[in-house]
C-alpha cells in the first residue's frame, strides 16, 4: 500500500471511531469513505439532527478537510407534514429569541424557514429549534436579517472576539468588512475552529452575512505527519 492509501485508511477509521463514540449519533448504518482529507458519509439514520451530528463528529477528526454528507434520513414511523408543522410552531413559540416574523413551511418532511430577524444568531436559533423535531428530513433557512447600521469599529470588534475565544487559534485569520458582510480568510487547524470563527463574526452588530473562506490545514509535525497525542 502507498503512504496516501494508508493515510486514507487512518482517517476513515478515525472518523468511524468518532461516530461510534458520539452519543448523539447512531452509527450502526453509516458508512465512511476517506480520500485525501475529503470524507463522504453514506448510509441512513433516523433523524435530521443525527445526520448533522454525524457531520460535526467527522469534522472534529484531525486530518479531515471536507465532509460530503450523503446520509439519508429514514424514519422508523412516518409522520405527516401537518404533525411536523404543529411541532415546529410550538418549538418556535417556546424560543423567546426567535421573532414572530419567522415562518415555516413543510413539504414531505423538508422545512423552509422564511421571514426576517434582527440578528444572525436568531436565524441560527430558528434552525436549531426545528431540526431536532421528529420527522424533519432537512432544513432550508431563508430567513433574512433586517438592515442595521454597521458600526465603524465592527472589524476591530470581530478581531477582538476571535482572539478572546479559547477554542480558536485566530493568529492566521484575517477579517475584512465590506458593508454589512464580513469576509474571513486565512487558515485554522480544524473544522471546529473554522465554524467557531464564522459564528463569532456573525454575531457582530450590523453584520448580515459571513463569507467564510478560511482553509482547514491540520497541523503537521516536523516529520510531515499529522500530530498525534500519545497517552
Amino acid at each position: 500500500m502507498t503512504i496516501a492509501t494508508l493515510k486514507n485508511i487512518d482517517v476513515r477509521d478515525a472518523v468511524m471511531h468518532q461516530l461510534d463514540w458520539d452519543p448523539a449519533v447512531d452509527a450502526s448504518a453509516i458508512g465512511v469513505v476517506a480520500k485525501d482529507g475529503a470524507v463522504t458519509l453514506t448510509g441512513y439514520i433516523d433523524s435530521y439532527a443525527g445526520k448533522l451530528a454525524a457531520e460535526r463528529a467527522a469534522k472534529r477528526v484531525r486530518g479531515v478537510r471536507g465532509v460530503a454528507n450523503d446520509i439519508e434520513v429514514r424514519l422508523k414511523l412516518d409522520r405527516t407534514d401537518a404533525d411536523i408543522t404543529a411541532d415546529i410552531v410550538r418549538a418556535l413559540e417556546l424560543h423567546s429569541t426567535i421573532p414572530d416574523t419567522v415562518q415555516a413551511a413543510v413539504h414531505r418532511g423538508y422545512v423552509t424557514l422564511t421571514g426576517q430577524a434582527d440578528w444572525m444568531y436568531q436565524k441560527h436559533d430558528a434552525e436549531r429549534a426545528v431540526r431536532h423535531i421528529r420527522g424533519v428530513h432537512g432544513v432550508l433557512n431563508y430567513i433574512t436579517i433586517a438592515p442595521r447600521v454597521v458600526e465603524r469599529d465592527v472589524r476591530h470588534r470581530i478581531v477582538e472576539a476571535l482572539h478572546r475565544n479559547a477554542n480558536l487559534d485566530a493568529r492566521h485569520i484575517k477579517v475584512i468588512v465590506n458593508g454589512d458582510r464580513a469576509i474571513l480568510t486565512g487558515s485554522v487547524g480544524t473544522w471546529q475552529q473554522r465554524e467557531t470563527a464564522e459564528r463569532a463574526a456573525a454575531d457582530a452588530p450590523g453584520i448580515r452575512g459571513v463569507d467564510d473562506r478560511i482553509v482547514v490545514e491540520p497541523e503537521m509535525s516536523p516529520a510531515g505527519e499529522l500530530d498525534e497525542e500519545i497517552c
